[in-house]
This record gives structure tokens, sequence and C-alpha cells, in this order.
């Protein structure tokens, strides 16, 4: 009997777990309630577990498995558990933005559209122009034959020859050049197709050649890159983080992606642990490990035993050390091949307390991310996203008539507390976060006949002081849909490029991707800013000085 067909028997049984019944009866009910929903998940796993071995013992007899559908609904990965809809509920319709008015639009030469003088009456009279503005695109060659001078000194024995104008590199102009990192990283064509085109439009060029362009780093996007992250990380006061799964010349790697209102930043890696996030945060710099009083509470917070923290403070005594000389404190401590997890948070315990009293690069103070353990105790202070915890909710699956109507009854609550939180970003006061505050412990101290929900309430409530971290900074969003956006980007480029190939393309694709986002999110033209760095005019201003900029206004 499938899990839908339990359902409609049971909503069909007319009956309410606060009815009036006789004492043992009323008592009962609800653990009878729960053993029924505990038992239909029970029964899913179940389901789920045959099917698979069923699909490995017709593998194993070269038959094929069931077919994955994507987009089937129901339980487990094919159930939507997305959160939007309630979130735009509360948050309300956005306006469209309207559409770029006609005079916003450069005009770049006037025609006058005469009336024929023969068919003119003899009383009209000239009453001016309709104008009528028609937007029209030309695309044209103009290849150039530079000829070079040349000169000769016999008494210097030294040839004298022309240079070519500035940004023209091998046997193309900055206008190609421009257009092949557009046509990538902005429009997300392919190579082949961005070939094609240019053919089509009368250049010969190879697939070879465009590579190299996306590639190579001529012009010092890389290091603008760089520059847009640590203006980013010394002046705007938060930051959003979230990972996506990529691929690397056929290996899974991450690409973990930094973001806020001022710019979106990409980093392909090979993990997506703490010491990853550390390593990015310390922008290239050396990772070191500090063992200090941070370093210490930080192994008791990870479950490092307290005879591991003793050996290692008799040791130490507050040094701070490379990764040489960590991993030979490493072989001192723990025998070989043993306790593997241990010496892994002690790494990041001490990494993370060489981090906080590093200075070479800014601290960052709030993170907002999920809730996923690689992002936790990392900085002072980390938010965490509603919409994510929304989607726990939605998860839950009960057959039971009376266990649904508690859980829709509560998600109705979640979200109208949800809708409170962002009346209180609009104007936030101390007497309004005491009263959240409050109102917070109200909510996810409720108890329910449904003990799923109960547990998964209790879960919320642990995590206050993440959730509700908007009453501090009222500046913080509720969600985390910014880097989650950040890595759709990512995804649409792998539908076109399934994965990158070499460490330098690698590169290339996260420096274009950030300063293409970035500059969306600064109201800067991309193509014109690419070309501006490729013709090596350099007229434009850095994006990380806008970043600067943007946030000086903000902040004032």
């Amino acid at each position: 009997m499938s899990r839908q067909e339990i359902k409609k028997i049971l909503h069909n049984i007319d009956f309410q777990a606060d009815s009036s019944l006789q004492e043992p009866f009323s008592k009962g009910l609800p653990i009878l309630i729960n053993l029924v929903e505990k038992l239909s998940e029970e029964n899913e796993q179940l389901k789920i577990e045959i099917q698979k071995l069923r699909d490995e013992n017709n593998q194993l007899k070269g038959e094929q498995g069931k077919p994955k559908i994507r987009g089937k609904k129901g339980r487990g990965k094919g159930k939507n558990v997305s959160s939007e809809k309630d979130r735009k509920e509360r948050e309300g319709k956005k306006e469209k933005k309207q559409e770029i008015k006609k005079k916003d639009t450069t005009i770049d030469r006037t025609e006058i559209c005469k009336v024929d003088p023969s068919i003119l009456p003899a009383d009209a009279e000239y009453r001016g122009y309709e104008p009528v503005l028609v937007q029209e695109i030309l695309i044209t060659t103009d290849n150039v034959e530079y000829r070079k001078e040349i000169f000769y000194s016999p008494s210097e024995n030294r040839t004298y020859v022309g240079e070519l104008p500035a940004g023209i590199v091998g046997e193309f102009g900055p206008g190609i050049r421009s257009l092949v990192c557009t046509l990538k990283y902005v429009a997300n064509m392919s190579q082949p197709k961005i070939r094609e085109l240019l053919e089509n439009c009368g250049i010969n060029i190879s697939q070879s050649t465009i590579s190299r362009i996306l590639t190579k780093d001529e012009t010092g996007f890389n290091q603008e890159k760089i520059d847009i992250f640590l203006s980013a990380l010394e002046h705007t006061p938060y930051h959003q983080i979230d990972d996506t799964t990529v691929r690397v010349n056929g290996q899974n790697h991450y690409s973990q992606i930094f973001c806020n209102p001022y710019y979106t930043a990409f980093f392909t890696v090979p993990r997506k642990d703490r010491l990853t996030i550390l390593d990015l945060l310390l922008c290239g710099r050396e990772r070191t490990y500090r063992f200090d009083q941070m370093a210490f509470c930080l192994m008791a917070d990870f479950r490092v035993g307290k005879k591991v923290i003793d050996q290692l403070r008799s040791l130490t005594d507050n040094k701070e050390l490379c990764e040489t000389q960590m991993q030979l404190l490493l072989e001192k401590v723990f025998k070989k091949g043993k306790g593997k997890n241990t010496k892994t948070r002690v790494m990041e315990a001490a990494a993370i307390a060489a981090y906080h009293s590093q200075t070479d690069v800014p601290i960052v103070d709030i993170l907002l991310a999920d809730d996923a353990p690689q992002f936790k105790k990392i900085v002072e202070e980390l938010a965490l996203c509603w919409i994510h915890e929304g989607r726990h909710y939605n998860r839950l699956d009960p057959v039971v008539p009376c266990n649904v109507n508690a859980l829709k009854d509560f998600k109705t609550r979640f979200w109208d507390f949800y809708g409170d939180l962002l009346i209180f970003k609009q104007n936030p006061s101390q007497e309004t976060a005491a009263k959240l505050s409050i109102e917070f412990d109200e909510l996810f101290s409720s108890k329910t006949i449904y003990d799923t929900l109960n547990d998964r309430i209790e879960k919320t409530r642990n995590k206050k002081k993440e959730l509700l971290l908007v009453l501090k900074h009222p500046c913080l969003p509720l969600h985390n849909n910014d880097s989650e956006l950040g890595a759709r980007v990512e995804k649409r480029r792998q539908d076109v490029s399934l994965h990158t190939i070499s460490k330098a393309g690698t590169t290339a694709k996260d420096s274009f991707l950030t300063i293409v986002q970035t500059a969306k999110k600064l109201g800067v033209n991309s193509f014109d800013y690419i070309r501006d760095r490729v013709s090596k005019n350099f007229s434009m201003p850095a994006l990380s000085d806008l970043i600067i900029e943007k946030a000086k206004l903000q902040s004032g």
C-alpha cells in the first residue's frame, strides 16, 4: 500500500486527538498516532532500500535498475521542499523592473523621413516630426594591416621597429578579445559556438586561440578578482557563503561563493572543509597554527579529549607554527594512523585561532550561511538562513490528519514570525527586538501531538542565537539566496561547459565570473569594463574601488 493510499484512508477516519474520550483512550491515542507515523516512515525507508537492492541485483545480472525520473513528486529527493513560496508571500510581490525607456537609449544618428511632396494637398501645413526610435546593431570587420617601420643603425648595430597600438596582442585587437570574454562569461557560450559566430562575421580564428584569450591573463583580471575580494572583506559589514559541486578535468571539486550586495566572488577548491574556508579567507597567505586560549576553547567545543589538550598545552606554550612544524607536532601527540578526526579538529582549532590573531588580511566578523558544519566556529558571529530552516518543516510528510493539521498550523506561525522580522528590519528598535526574542521562545517552545514536529521545533529553538542575529545587526538578510544565485550562475555555466581542464582555465573562470557578477551588482556594463581593461585604457574605475565607494555611501 502506498503512502498516498494510507493518507486517504486515515483522512476518511473522522477523529480528533483532543476529542473527549475515556481516560485510558485519551492517554493512549497520541501514542498510537505517532506509532502510525513512525511505522509509515520506516515502511517508506524500507521500500527505498528494497528498490536499491533490486537495482543492484539487476545490474549484477547485466540488466538496468529502475530509471530515475527527475521532478517526480513524492518523498525524498523528488519532493519539493523549497520555502520560496512561503517567503515571497510574507515579503510581498516586488514590483517588476520597468523596461528601459526609449529616452534612455543612446541615439547614434538621426534621419528625416520626408513626405513625398507630390501627394500633399495645396493646404498641407508643416507640423514638425513624429519621433520613432529604432534600435539596430552593425556587425562588421575592421581588419587593419599595420605596417611597422624598421630602421637600422650600423653604428649601434641595432634595429628600431615601430610599436603596435596599446591593447593589441598577437593578431587580434581588443574588440575581438573583449567580445570573446563577454560571449563566454556573460552570454555563457561554448568555445566552439564563439568560433562559429566569429567566423560567420568574417573573423578567421582558431579554437585554440579563443582558449588562449580566455585563459592567458594578459590584462590582470586574476589580480582584479583578488582586489575585489580584499576590498569587500575590508569595507563591507557581512559576507554570505555557499558552495556547489563543479568538475575540474574530470574530478569533483567545489565552487565556494562569497558575496553580499556589493560583490560576488568564486573560488574553485578540491574540498569544502573548515581549513579550505580559512585558506580562502586568508587570500593566498600561508596558513599557520596558533595554540592560545582561543584554540584550546575551540578544541573543547570540537570534543577533543582533555588528555590531548593538556599534552598540546605542554608542547606548544602559546606558539604559532607553520605547516611543517604542525605536522611534526601531530606526529608526537598521535600514534601513526590513529586519531585522524581528532587531528583534523586540532588543526582547525589552531588555524582559526591563528586567523583571528593575524593582521595581514581583514578578519570577517559576520558570516551568513546555511547550517553546514564547515561554516561554524570560523567567525565571531554566524547567521543562519531562515529559508533553509523552513525546508526542514517542508520535508515532514505526516499521514495522520491531526498531524497534517498540526504541521500546517505551525508553518503558518513560522512564516508569520518571519514576516515580523521583515517589519523589524525596516524600522529596528531595541524594544521590538526584545519582543521578538520573547515571541521566538514562545513559538519554538510549542508542543503538538506530532512528535517528529516537536523534535524539529526543538532543533530550531537551539539555533536561536544564529537565527536572530538580525536583531543585533538589522542589515543582515534573513536568507542566503544571494549566494545561491551565485551557485546557480556556476551551474548554468556547467550546462554549456561541463568542466575546466587546466589550472589556468579554472583560475580564469573564477576571475571572470567574479568580475561579471560584481559588475552587475555595481551597475557597471560588463562588456565595457572588459574592453576597457583589454584595450589597456583603464579609463573606468576599478570594481574594487567602486565597492569601497559604495560601502562608504551606505554606511555614511
